[in-house]
């Protein structure tokens, strides 16, 4: 079985439309913008065979007909939840569905998790011959951060969240946005004694700085460091507790005043922006 690739594209100014490969055929997720796909699909000589969408945000969506009109074959499989308006979507699904590609070789299962939106769905492939399993997760999960709530609930956001917390924990986490930075150093408030969160700081400020990707992350690395999968953490409850002035019963009570506090957070990042990003910003997208 020939080993896959999956390359994150830069696109817009912080996004990420990821591509899966075997050096020949390619599904492209969360194609928002096609210059950039188009650009490496055609250096790599490769051939698109597929589209898979998480939800239906233009930065995720806006590049599927140019992409088909490039491939020249509008059968394409365009996947995207069943129950949603998302123009270009053909192959419509919901959760448990398992969808199977011959070029490339891959297999996936859909996941419904509702919060950011109400038909944000993620890609779960089984774990290969590697015994490595990946998740495309659009604007649901983040390195160290979710997705705002723009539609869904904070209950269906957490319940999303905590069926991914209980994948695999080595599975690569593909997200969808730049966001990493930002996101650990709201963590680093939210625990500050958080050794894990620090020294992924460092790492990911390291890379950044070169202009690479911190992505993909992992769910055990999420599980140590991002502040939404760590509720029940008597440090973290103690920082929101002081600051809100009220008491935090349980998880969901945790939650909604920590998603609120995300919204308004504003970090502080001295990395030069031109290292930051490694393509040219043809638009700024905030949507997630």
């Amino acid at each position: 079985m020939t080993e896959l690739e999956y390359v994150p594209i830069p696109i817009y100014s912080d996004n990420y439309a990821w591509l899966i490969t075997d050096g020949c055929s390619a599904i492209v997720v969360d194609p928002g913008d096609t210059a950039p796909v188009i650009r490496y699909c055609d250096e790599n000589g490769l051939r698109l065979t597929g589209v898979l969408v998480t939800h239906h945000h233009s930065d995720h969506t806006g590049g599927i007909e140019a992409l088909l009109s490039w491939s020249g074959d509008y059968a394409i499989p365009v996947y995207g939840l069943a129950k949603a308006f998302i123009p270009g979507v053909s192959a419509r699904a919901g959760h448990g569905f398992r969808l199977t590609y011959s070029e490339p070789a891959f297999e996936a299962s859909i996941i419904a998790i509702p919060g950011h939106t109400q038909d944000h769905i993620a890609y779960f492939e089984d774990a290969r011959g590697t015994g490595v399993t990946h998740l495309f997760c659009g604007d649901a999960l983040f390195a160290s951060g979710c997705g705002r709530l723009l539609e869904g609930t904070a209950e269906q956001m957490l319940a999303s969240l905590d069926g991914l917390a209980v994948l695999p924990r080595d599975t690569k986490v593909h997200c969808a946005h730049e966001y990493t930075l930002a996101n650990i150093q709201f963590a680093r408030h939210c625990e500050p004694s958080n050794t894990e969160t620090n020294l992924w700081y460092q790492r990911a400020r390291a890379l950044r700085y070169d202009g690479l990707p911190t992505l993909p992350t992992s769910i055990e690395l999420e599980l140590a460091v991002n502040p939404f999968l760590r509720l029940q953490n008597p440090e973290f409850l103690g920082t929101l507790e002081d600051r809100f002035r009220v008491a935090i019963p349980n998880r969901l009570a945790a939650f909604t005043p920590l998603r609120g506090w995300k919204d308004i957070f504003r970090a502080d990042e001295s990395v030069p922006t031109e290292r930051l990003w490694s393509t040219p910003v043809l638009a700024n997208s905030r949507s997630a």
